[in-house]
């Protein structure tokens, strides 16, 4: 089996290594969610460091929809200009972009966006304080839209993947979960109602991208709160996605969130990736506190995971792939 350090061709989207730099807030963009001189180094540097793949950050599709200050956005063609700066930058440092799209749902706070959130029903993310007004279905029309548009924006700013935020409370796992979805229209209800939402925005973007960039999916594949989705119950819709058009699926926890608050075990969601892997033949990402090379490099060989993404190992260390292929033995990326 393939290490960490062999290259991956994804339908023409050719990967030097199997290093993936996770999306991660960096809440440096300005008030109107443009690309700053900062997210370029920022970016530049892990690039330069010997990633193969960077996923840029959560990136609000819609005006009012985003989570905290300083997030990126691409509700508007004027942000396109400073997002294709960004993309050059990397690409002449040697990786590969991607860009993560998101909604953030009943998780926009209030006092950020002026309003009361919106989400799938009038149910919070646990933990959230927040109560959502449940969206309307010709306002189910409008999100899915600019999901597109947003997608078709990043196109032009010559990004190399867009990235669908499914996990972490975000809207589209909101409507996912049984927890937070309990609609009794074709939005809801059983799990083909539930997932009607996140496969129309799939079809919409995949149609914007028209072929020009391949579509990753970020899956919330167990909520870990009771009356939550399972990781049973995303081996069912793992499959389905992959049928919508998903090109690679980026494993990680659902309303649970990211999972670093609660979890410190090295490689704490790659069980969830690996029960994904086993029903799709879509390149799967495996995340959750990977900081050692060989721990890496060894599930990419047991063939578990095809990609394994770093959040906080490259913020403290942005030359991590040079100093794990040291020590690997292997060529320096």
């Amino acid at each position: 089996m393939p290490g960490l350090f062999e290259p991956l061709d994804i339908k023409g989207l050719k990967l030097k290594n199997r290093i993936v730099m996770a999306p991660m807030a960096t809440k440096m963009a300005t008030p109107e969610g443009e690309v700053t001189g900062r997210h370029i180094r920022h970016y530049t540097a892990r690039a330069h460091g010997g990633v193969g793949l960077i996923i840029v950050e959560s990136t609000y599709v819609l005006r009012n929809v985003k989570r905290f200050r300083g997030q990126l956005g691409l509700y508007d063609d004027k942000l396109i200009y400073r997002l294709s700066q960004l993309v050059d930058a990397v690409h002449s440092a040697g990786a590969r972009v991607a860009i993560q799209l998101t909604h953030a749902g009943s998780r926009a706070p209030r006092e950020m966006i002026g309003e009361q959130p919106v989400g799938a029903w009038d149910i919070p993310v646990p933990e959230d304080k927040e109560t959502p007004r449940p969206l309307t279905v010709p306002e189910l029309a409008t999100i899915v839209t600019a999901f597109g548009e947003a997608a078709r924006r990043a196109v032009d700013a010559g990004v190399d993947a867009v990235e669908l935020h499914g996990a972490h409370g975000f809207l589209l796992n909101q409507f996912l979960s049984p927890y937070t979805n309990r609609r009794n229209d074709s939005y809801g209800g059983s799990g083909e109602g539930r997932l009607r939402f996140p496969l129309e925005v799939i079809g919409e973007v995949k149609r914007r991208l028209a072929g020009k960039a391949l579509l990753f999916y970020r899956f919330g594949a167990d909520d870990m709160v009771d009356g939550g989705l399972t990781c049973e119950d995303a081996r069912l819709i793992a499959p389905r996605l992959e049928r919508a058009g998903v090109n690679v699926i980026d494993v990680s926890g659902g309303l649970v969130g990211d999972g670093q608050d609660r979890f410190k075990e090295q490689g704490y969601f790659m069980s969830l990736a690996q029960c994904i892997k086993e029903m799709v033949t879509v390149p799967v990402i495996g995340v959750g506190n990977i900081t050692e090379p060989e721990y890496a490099d060894g599930i990419v060989r047991a063939g578990k995971v095809d990609l394994v993404a770093f959040g906080r190992t490259l913020l403290s260390n942005h030359d991590f792939p040079r100093f794990a292929a040291r020590r690997l033995g292997v060529a320096t990326p």
